[in-house]
């Protein structure tokens, strides 16, 4: 069990925020995906017991979607882009619980995105990426409701050490209201890959991303994958400010089916490993809580669509 998930909720967020720059063809990116998440108990993990919590059971639906425009793109001598580029992102998530009989989970989430990036070589050695921008994270769809509570902004810079042709690794600090008010968090930035038959990739961007793909035929490849990603929602309980995380580490294979050089077609069947959810306190002591609700591990199932244009 993974203590604190909160404080990694936090360190996740960061990783959305702080987007990936593989737009060296400078096109634009379209990410489409439905994930299942299959039902499994609800639990209480606390001074290092876990007990079921009644007869709660829940299951999830996410549905997400994301678009990266490139609005400018120039490279160096060594090929290392200047780049600026905006991106939105969006991601419904419907939570199917079951007899619940206290209010520790929501039904719906909804969050809504979009940021402005840039990137630009140092020298031959390093890089920046700097990005700000902002969203909305909801537990209803209705926007008459929505407020200013319900609004995250980020701004942040990273610093990035190009080690290896194919190995970056950068660290930086990002800025943003969680807590209803700024505070620093730090930003970490890893992206390793390889090319060719087999194909390993190791990346923290848009969460956690490990994968090791072989290619069967130049039209379909066959990929083991483990990843963590998550929403957030803002709401009031009881007049108090308050923090949904729902995060889902999966692991499972991934054949990916490409159509021509522009489009591909990624499916993936496996395993929820662990899925944390939970309502806390929107304060900074709520991190620090030794105390964690979540899901048991259960099956799971995605299928997704990504053109490039």
């Amino acid at each position: 069990m993974i203590r604190n998930f909160e404080i990694k909720k936090t360190v996740l967020c960061v990783f959305i925020m702080v987007i990936y720059c593989q737009f060296v063809e400078a096109q634009v990116q379209i990410e489409m995906k439905t994930e299942y998440i299959g039902k499994s108990d609800y639990r209480k993990s606390e001074n290092e017991k876990s007990e079921k919590v009644g007869a709660s059971q829940g299951a999830a639906m996410v549905h997400q979607a994301n678009m990266t425009i490139p609005l400018s793109l120039k490279l160096n001598e060594n090929k290392r882009p200047t780049l600026w580029a905006i991106s939105a992102n969006g991601a419904y998530a419907k939570l199917d619980n079951k007899n619940f009989t206290a209010p520790l989970v929501v039904d719906e989430i909804l969050n809504i995105g979009m940021n402005l990036t840039h990137l630009r070589p140092l020298n031959d050695r390093w890089s920046i990426l700097a990005t700000i921008g902002g969203g909305i994270f909801m537990s209803n769809t209705d926007f008459s409701k929505a407020g200013f509570k319900n609004v995250l902004g980020n701004v942040g810079t990273v610093f990035i050490r190009h080690l290896k042709p194919n190995l970056d690794l950068g660290g930086g600090i990002m800025v943003n209201n969680s807590f209803g008010f700024p505070m620093v968090f730090p930003a970490l930035y890893l992206n390793w890959k390889t090319e060719g038959k087999y194909a390993v990739k190791i990346a923290l961007m848009q969460g956690l991303e490990l994968s090791v793909g072989y290619d069967l035929t130049k039209n379909f490849r066959l990929n083991l994958i483990a990843e963590m990603n998550g929403q957030t929602a803002l709401l009031q309980q009881e007049g108090k400010d308050k923090m949904f995380s729902h995060l889902y580490m999966i692991a499972g294979f991934r054949p990916e089916i490409k159509i021509g050089k522009k489009i591909s077609i990624p499916l993936t069947v496996g395993m929820n490993l662990w899925r944390p959810a939970q309502i806390t306190d929107r304060t900074l002591k709520s991190m620090f809580q030794d105390k964690e609700y979540y899901f048991r591990a259960s099956p799971y199932a995605s299928a997704g669509l990504k053109m490039n244009l």
